[in-house]
């Protein structure tokens, strides 16, 4: 038994390592926003998503699948780590900029942890961090919701905190689509 978690663990750190890196581009659902990188912006979002460049998500080493219980399982946790709005507005305000959006009315995005704080995303590092619109087909309302079924499963045992982390920077919109979009 423990070999077999040894060597899925190998696999799965392997495989973000990959995605993380750059080692390959997620697949990406159908429908969606899609932003204009004509626009001026280096970024791209397509279907809903974040580009896997830009905003390839970024973990929290404080946060680990032994200390879940203790992190963000314990309820308040998010706004624990969440970081002030004097923080993150010039940041969203730089992001849609970066992703060329034609509507660049800030009330129209989330600034969105890619790996949300309560799946253990890194809460400052703009790798998690991107302007995501409250418009389109797949929208920022129904990610939130995916990430509060996913925190209910990693802290209920259904789910390890890798696989919830590696659905949501990867294609979030893909598996919540797979889980009858909770």
């Amino acid at each position: 038994m423990i070999l077999v978690v040894a060597i899925l663990a190998v696999a799965v750190t392997t495989a973000l390592t990959y995605y993380f890196t750059g080692g390959f581009t997620a697949s990406r659902g159908t429908g969606g926003f899609t932003s204009s990188s004509e626009a001026g912006g280096q970024c791209r979002s397509e279907n809903s998503l974040p580009d896997p460049v830009c905003t390839p998500g970024a973990t929290d080493p404080n946060v680990t699948q032994d200390n879940i219980q203790s992190t963000i399982c314990v309820p308040g946790y998010s706004s624990s780590v969440r970081p002030p709005v004097s923080y993150t507005e010039p940041l969203k305000l730089q992001s849609i900029q970066q992703y060329g959006y034609n509507d660049t009315s800030p009330s129209d995005y989330e600034y969105d942890h890619l790996i949300p704080l309560e799946l253990g995303g890194n809460p400052t590092d703009t790798k998690n961090l991107w302007a995501e619109p409250s418009y389109g087909t797949y929208t920022s309302f129904d990610k939130d919701g995916f990430e509060n079924y996913l925190h209910a499963q990693v802290c209920s045992g259904g789910l390890s905190l890798v696989q919830a982390q590696t659905e949501i920077a990867s294609d979030w919109v893909k598996y919540w689509i797979e889980a009858g979009q909770p």
